[in-house]
């Protein structure tokens, strides 16, 4: 067992973990992650060459409030005290307010990302990421390469050391993007694990949680019967469709709609799941679209790495919305040959043997 029955009991009696806090229609939910925690979240941190699997997560070497009390002779861990920390500030707040952990993993290295990195950002955005892969690898809602597998193994070997000697709480909800790299590193990170047995891997997926809908390739799911096959131990959350209703191929999703999309699915999360520790894994810009919803720094994520926050939301009265008019779906520049170059702003440079198409921009009228 990896942790202490003291810790069971206080998870059990935090008084906010258990609402039922579902949002409704006069109210909206208000995120601010609290910094001062974890090295992510401080300004100064370089998200190019820090590595969550090196540094306890991020997690900082630092006192808490509630240590006297809880670990006065110093023998808990980092972990230990933090936990008991977070459960002290759900067990005293208002019924309005809520804390959670968030752990928010980005998917191993793909084949898109493979091919993306072999042709070059141009050529990739303008015209190999249309195509379903060039005859030796394929990218419509791409795999792991080795290497992506070789980064989960590795976040994998970080969570039994983390969970035997740091003592850091398992996740009590996992939930996972619908595209085929994220299950699999999902399931590759965490599968195998010493778990509680009250918290056991059993993921929950959600359709939007999946990255930026572009017009490549990568972006497309695989339909649903195909994703059951391959990852049987996970659930779909209610709704979702067999086959994938919002990949175009000849638009793709503005960043604004990309934001709203992330709050829906926050404000669900948040809303439904009583639970304080919770995993996601996705992609880069959804997890860069969740830390701008959390209020967070911004802090990209290379393949196979991870981010914590720990996020305070308060539900708040609804104003009456304004109808503002945003930009849902709109179409990029590409070449029916790969590209000579492209230009910041403008889009692709085509060759003199292939022409530039681009389809009209879709704007929809959207409460915000």
């Amino acid at each position: 067992m990896l942790f202490s029955s003291v810790f069971v009991a206080l998870f059990l009696s935090s008084t906010c973990l258990g609402w039922e806090w579902e949002q409704s229609g006069e109210s909206t939910i208000n995120y601010t992650t609290i910094s001062g925690f974890f090295q992510q979240d401080d300004p100064a941190t370089d998200p190019g060459s820090f590595d969550y699997t090196k540094s306890n997560f991020g997690l900082i070497n630092r006192s808490y409030p509630t240590d006297i009390g809880f670990d006065p002779n110093k023998e808990k861990t980092q972990w230990e005290r933090f936990a008991y920390y977070v459960d002290t500030l759900n067990r005293g707040c208002d019924e309005n307010t809520r804390y959670k952990v968030l752990f928010m993993g980005r998917h191993g290295e793909g084949y898109h990302n493979a091919a993306e990195s072999y042709y070059g950002t141009p050529a990739w955005n303008c015209y190999w990421g249309l195509l379903e892969g060039n005859g030796t690898s394929v990218w419509r809602d791409a795999e792991l390469t080795d290497a992506g597998k070789a980064q989960c193994v590795k976040a994998n070997n970080f969570w039994k050391s983390a969970l035997a000697v740091e003592k850091i709480p398992a996740p009590q909800s996992y939930y996972s993007s619908p595209l085929i790299r994220s299950a699999t590193t999902a399931n590759l990170s965490f599968n195998g694990l010493d778990l509680p047995a009250e918290r056991p891997f059993a993921p929950t997926v959600k359709e939007h949680l999946r990255e930026g809908i572009s017009m490549r390739t990568c972006d497309e799911r695989s339909n649903k019967t195909y994703f059951q096959a391959l990852f049987p131990a996970f659930k779909f959350e209610d709704g979702f469709t067999e086959d994938d209703k919002l990949w175009k191929g000849y638009e793709g999703e503005t960043s604004e709609a990309q934001l709203k999309r992330t709050k829906i699915v926050l404000d669900d999360i948040f809303s439904n799941d009583g639970n304080t520790w919770i995993s996601i894994t996705s992609h880069s810009g959804q997890i860069n679209a969740n830390l701008k919803v959390l209020n967070h720094i911004a802090f990209s994520l290379s393949t196979g790495q991870a981010i914590p926050a720990l996020v305070k939301a308060v539900r708040l009265p609804k104003s009456e919305p304004a109808t503002t008019t945003i930009q849902s779906w709109t179409a990029e520049a590409t070449c029916k040959a790969p590209p000579v170059t492209s230009i910041s702003g403008q889009g692709c440079v085509c060759s003199s043997a292939s022409s530039a198409s681009l389809t009209a921009v879709t704007a929809t009228a959207t409460p915000v």
